[in-house]
């Protein structure tokens, strides 16, 4: 098995020259009314700068998420049939001039999927607590002015058009991209406690910290809502976390950007980590199922076709966890190749 991961240097609001089909989504935008995402919409739209400085915080808001809408549009158009859109998204605390707010990004994410007929799925809260003393906000142990601490973030999980027919070969490849019954009952949960913010420096990029969605996230999400061989997008690639999940999991993948350093990035990431990375997951990854063999007092009833340990359920008998053999840089793209 091969698969293909494709970086491309484009505004992803709009995408009408790429020519692809996508099959899942896993991305993590910019947030509307976050500080330092400012220079970034002011940059899309020159009125938002304006906005900010006279203070208009619900006219930022919306000439923010404006420009959002211009790439949930433009990827509407790659999405295949039944396809799925995962996005990462947290709301915002600002005060602008005297007033105070809570923006909420993620419904106003919602209201446009559903404009665009999209099934909106429930969705999944991850929990990144922080031990800042500046998280409390207001008026300390002084009622009634203080506000509660904001420590979790919005995976929204949106179809488009129904329920997702897989046949002839990809219903193989459907039982090979099975999870483990114990990882089904922590990954289908609505609420991740497991997973923690991750703050990365990145001297390659001569940047001092930079806040990135941990590799967990969308790990979990491209093997829930895809199969073996599938192509994901991420059109805010960033530094490349969606591609190297899918990469690890034998899925393809095409990531975007605007700044080429952060192509350069992802392609050099996903070259020199792809395959250490991929081979340590399928080792946790089992040895976590033997560890839960071992702790488990439910009876095991089948065994596994591909590995020495028994599994749960019949459905998990033909599961194949991707193992890298080797990792090339073609001219314009990574090609992965995998141990079958």
């Amino acid at each position: 098995m091969k698969t293909k991961h494709e970086f491309f240097i484009k505004d992803s609001r709009n995408l009408d020259n790429l020519e692809t089909s996508v099959d899942l989504v896993v991305t993590s935008p910019p947030y509307p009314m976050i500080e330092m995402w400012d220079e970034i919409f002011s940059d899309m739209n020159k009125d938002i700068k304006n906005r900010i400085r006279n203070n208009n915080a619900w006219d930022c808001f919306e000439l923010m998420h404006k420009e959002l809408d211009k790439v949930w549009y433009s990827i509407d158009r790659l999405m295949n049939k039944n396809g799925i859109i995962c996005i990462n998204i947290g709301d915002a605390t600002r005060k602008m001039g005297d007033n105070f707010n809570l923006f909420p990004n993620h419904a106003r994410i919602l209201e446009t999927f559903i404009d665009l007929n999209y099934s909106v799925l429930p969705c999944i809260l991850w929990r990144k607590p922080t031990n800042k003393a500046s998280k409390y906000m207001g008026s300390g142990m002084i009622p009634p002015n203080a506000y509660v601490t904001l420590e979790h973030e919005y995976i929204l999980i949106l179809r488009k058009g129904g329920t997702r027919k897989i046949t002839g070969d990809s219903k193989n490849m459907r039982y090979e991209s099975s999870y483990f019954w114990e990882e089904r009952n922590k990954w289908f949960s609505d609420f991740w406690t497991d997973i923690t913010g991750e703050s990365q420096k990145i001297d390659d990029l001569n940047r001092d910290v930079m806040a990135s969605y941990p590799f967990e996230i969308p790990y979990r999400l491209i093997n829930m809502y895809s199969i073996q061989n599938d192509t994901v997008l991420d059109p805010f690639v960033g530094t490349g976390t969606t591609s190297l999940a899918a990469l690890c999991s034998a899925r393809n993948s095409i990531g975007i950007d605007l700044e080429e350093d952060f192509i350069d990035y992802s392609i050099n990431r996903l070259k020199q980590n792809g395959k250490s990375k991929t081979n340590n997951i399928k080792e946790k990854r089992i040895n976590n199922h033997e560890e839960f063999i071992d702790n488990t007092s439910k009876s095991l009833n089948y065994t596994s076709d591909n590995y020495n340990f028994d599994v749960m359920t019949k459905q998990e008998k033909n599961m194949y966890i991707p193992e890298v053999s080797d990792i090339k840089l073609k001219q314009d793209y990574i090609e992965s190749n995998y141990i079958i």
